[in-house]
């Protein structure tokens, strides 16, 4: 009888809307139970007419005006809140605004002393930013109250639907974050200066990868997703060990991907085209579904994506040799299977390919002397489960993923590997594969004024390393079999509690038990080896926010990697110490009038017991404790809207890390530590325009990477950096069509990005690699 009535009641409102359209009525269906307060909102871009209808569905109010409203273009609203500012973001600078003259009845009228645009020959101002949610915390909380350092990377739809879009896209956005230049896929991640080495070994990374609320890597270089509808990425700076446990030394950068949609079904197709100055044209296409299976219960979001990026260093006869391909798939299945709870089912894999390396002999050359393909692959798969709701006023999220990651180098062994056992060797084939998985149960809740989060952690990394050396003669030598376990339980917790109206103290911990367990193969058979260690890495913040645009804190922060090994001179396994990082901070944060934002940043860090992957006399990567370090270091950034339509971003960052205590066993002339550069610049202009019926944007970005270097072993060390990167882009949006222009390197710059490539050839060869020349790249995606 209830249904029969409900479906009454829809008929009727289905008559009445077609009667209210045509009086600028827009009414949401009757509902048995209508919900209050903010919700979470996804309203596309579009008409004014036809999102005010939309929105009036998806909030189940009533929304009028006086006669019919222009046909003026809207941005698109996205997020949790309520209706009346759901409404100030669409009508901003159309000369409406909005007015509530009833429980869920709203009232659309012309602003004072604002004229009605009809036409579209003004200028469109840049849509005020929404606030930034970020939930790498583990939690979700308010980037204007977060008293730690954390950047967020706001992607454009054509970032998010372009397969080109990677890590290095969101390093040019952010301060802090630098990345090698090996290529895609052979890359290593640096945060705040708390760089190891530019060397690809075996010691965990700094900076975790995080899909959603799964680690992707442990050891593994950076796997450069691809942001292909990605929502956007977090970077949480400094040391995170308090939250995220072992290896969590320099901060986590973290993918937040777009989670499928319960209620409207939708399809984004993208295709481009790419050419370089000084090489092959290249492709690219994506194509984005989200399919309701059942409204209000489950629904299917599905992505494929593929790419051709062309290559521009020559190798002898071979032309463009350095191309990469990147292919990927991503399915999400979202069930709501009671009310209040939430599961989400991930499967995601990458495949990348690089024909070549990309590194010459010349400093500004793109070419080099024939010799034998260097080619190397990435893949990665990836399956998550996660589940949350809430009991009563706590809220539960459980997660568990499985990440298969291999990684295939093949190096010219022709020069240099002579010390290997064999007369003629000719390539190393390296094989590394890890498997990591990830398991976290968390809570949070409300006790009084007290916020607070706990949880139970475990994960486990796999990692296996096989270097063969095979000769023209055909004879092959085993160079290096590894084998490694490491497993980290841990419990943790984190506490906020406020002093005063505008004190807070926030504090947190992470009491765990990490173990490794290797089994190495050496000349004289097989070693094996296992470590233990317990411990507790602690942070604690101090913030103060005397109103709702200003916040100032102070944090400490620690984390805790656990030590791996090394072969003595006496080839026998020798074990090293763990490194232990503790970092203070102090920061300021401030929303600016117009929608803009500032921030301030400044720490210091102590760094005990540096692991760091050296190139040894044979053209092997080993580890070793490097000594102790100290970084010291300030940054900052400014986003400000300048009139209507304009908006500028700037950023700065100075760096100066250095090793105080070596225990390298030599001398070391510049203890700068490697890869990361002293100082880093840039700038971006935007400017959002009307021309005709599209938007259209145009940005000019700039960023100048001051000096850095190679190794701290003075017969290793080469200097790079001290280039400049631009670029400028072009989007319109013409109803349901984007069109994007994009040029890079407009100079023709060719500053040495990274000075390694060849091991083997590293110590007699100078190696320098070149930045891409002057890149053009065509887009047009269609949503349905």
């Amino acid at each position: 009888m209830a249904m029969r009535h409900s479906a009454i009641l829809r008929k009727s409102w289905a008559c009445a809307s077609a009667v209210a359209l045509g009086l600028g009525i827009w009414s949401s269906p009757p509902a048995e139970a209508r919900e209050s307060g903010p919700q979470h909102i996804d309203v596309a871009a579009g008409s004014l007419p036809d999102v005010i209808a939309e929105l009036a569905r998806e909030m189940h109010v009533s929304i009028g005006a006086e006669g019919a409203l222009p046909r003026i273009r809207t941005p698109k609203v996205r997020g949790t809140m309520g209706v009346a500012e759901a409404l100030r973001r669409l009508l901003s600078g159309t000369g409406y605004v909005a007015r509530q003259v009833g429980e869920t009845a709203w009232r659309i009228e012309r602003a004072p002393s604002a004229p009605a645009r009809t036409e579209r020959s003004e200028p469109r101002p840049v849509p005020p930013p929404q606030p930034i949610l970020v939930t790498a915390t583990k939690q979700p909380l308010a980037l204007l109250s977060l008293p730690a350092a954390v950047s967020v990377a706001r992607l454009t739809d054509v970032e998010r639907s372009d397969p080109g879009s990677a890590s290095a896209t969101v390093s040019s956005q952010l301060d802090g974050l630098a990345l090698t230049s090996l290529g895609p896929g052979r890359n290593r991640m640096f945060l705040r200066g708390i760089a190891d080495s530019a060397f690809s070994g075996e010691s965990q990374s700094t900076v975790a990868v995080v899909l959603d609320d799964a680690r992707l890597t442990y050891s593994a270089p950076d796997p450069d997703i691809r942001l292909v509808d990605i929502e956007r990425v977090e970077v949480l700076k400094g040391p995170q060990g308090s939250l995220y446990g072992t290896g969590a030394l320099g901060g986590i950068y973290r993918l937040v991907s777009r989670s499928a949609d319960l209620d409207d079904a939708s399809l984004t197709v993208s295709g481009g085209g790419v050419i370089a100055a000084h090489g092959e044209p290249g492709y690219s296409g994506s194509v984005i579904a989200n399919l309701p299976l059942r409204r209000d219960f489950a629904a299917l979001r599905l992505v494929g994506y593929a790419a051709e990026e062309p290559g521009w260093i020559d190798t002898g006869t071979r032309k463009d040799s350095n191309s990469t391909k990147v292919s990927g798939a991503r399915a999400m299945l979202g069930v709501v299977p009671a009310s209040g709870w939430r599961l989400d089912l991930t499967g995601f894999a990458q495949w990348l390919q690089t024909r070549d390396s990309a590194y010459v002999y010349t400093s500004g050359s793109f070419s080099r002397p024939d010799q034998i393909a260097e080619p190397h692959d990435n893949d990665l798969t990836h399956v998550a489960v996660r589940l949350s709701g809430g009991m009563g006023d706590v809220e539960l999220m459980l997660a568990s993923a499985m990440t298969w990651h291999d990684v295939g180098d093949t190096l010219d062994a022709t020069i240099g590997a002579e010390g290997l056992g064999l007369s003629d060797p000719r390539v190393l084939l390296d094989l590394r594969s890890y498997r990591v998985w990830d398991n976290d149960l968390r809570l949070r809740g409300r006790l009084g004024a007290l916020n607070w989060l706990a949880g139970v952690a475990y994960v486990e990394a796999r990692q296996t390393l096989l270097e063969t050396l095979t000769g023209f003669s055909g004879g092959e030598v085993i160079a290096d079999d590894d084998r490694r376990t490491s497993d980290d339980t841990a419990v943790y917790f984190d506490l906020s509690l406020p002093i005063t109206d505008t004190l807070s103290l926030d504090g947190g911990a992470r009491l765990f038990h990490s173990a490794i367990h290797e089994t190495r193969i050496l000349s004289s058979g097989r070693v094996t080896r296992e470590r233990r260690k317990s411990g507790m890495t602690p942070s604690l913040a101090l913030a103060w926010q005397p109103n709702a645009s200003r916040l100032i804190y102070l944090r400490y922060g620690s984390a805790f990697r656990q030590g791996g090994s090394e072969i003595s001179e006496s080839g026998a396994i020798e074990p090293l110490k763990g490194d232990e990082l503790a970092s203070l901070e102090a920061g300021w944060r401030e929303r600016l009038p117009g929608g803009g934002r500032m921030e301030i940043n400044a720490w210091y860090t102590r760094w005990e017991d540096v692991q760091s992957d050296v190139l040894g006399s044979d053209g092997l990567i080993e580890t070793t404790n490097a000594g102790n370090a100290r970084i010291i270091g300030v940054e900052g950034s400014l986003d400000m809207v300048l009139g209507p339509g304009w908006r500028m971003e700037t950023g700065a960052n100075f760096t100066g890390a250095l090793l105080m205590r070596s225990a390298l066993g030599y001398e070391v002339h510049d203890r700068h530590l490697p890869v990361v550069p002293e100082y880093t610049l840039r700038a971006s202009l935007r400017h959002d325009f009307a021309l005709g019926p599209a938007d259209v944007w145009a940005q000019v970005r700039l960023r100048y990477i001051g000096p850095s270097r190679m190794s701290f072993d003075p017969a290793l060390d080469r200097q790079m950096g001290k280039l400049l990167e631009s670029g400028i882009e072009v989007h319109a949006v013409l109803d349901d069509w984007q069109f994007s222009l994009q040029a890079r390197n407009l100079f023709a710059g060719k500053g040495n990005t990274f000075a390694y490539g060849n091991p083997f050839r590293y110590r007699t060869m100078p190696q320098f690699t070149p930045q891409r020349p002057l890149t053009v790249g065509l887009s047009v995606s269609r949503s349905f």
